[in-house]
């Protein structure tokens, strides 16, 4: 599977503008603040999915009964 496959197809989406950026001009620090940034978005991510999952398990639990 291609890259562009799992890329969204929205013009000027940020994920497809961050993955198209050159960094081979960055340097070592540069490129480790890139990924502290990075790995903190993930986590964000990651709490929001864990947020919708359990909204979605109590909004059901409250519609069983």
């Amino acid at each position: 599977m291609d890259l562009d496959d799992l890329l969204p197809k929205a013009p000027g989406d940020p994920l497809v503008l961050l993955m198209k950026q050159d960094i081979d001009r960055l340097s070592v620090d540069e490129l480790n603040a890139r990924i502290a940034t990075l790995e903190a978005e993930i986590a964000r991510a990651r709490a929001r999915i864990q947020f919708a999952t359990n909204h979605r398990t109590t909004a059901e639990s409250l519609f069983k009964r």
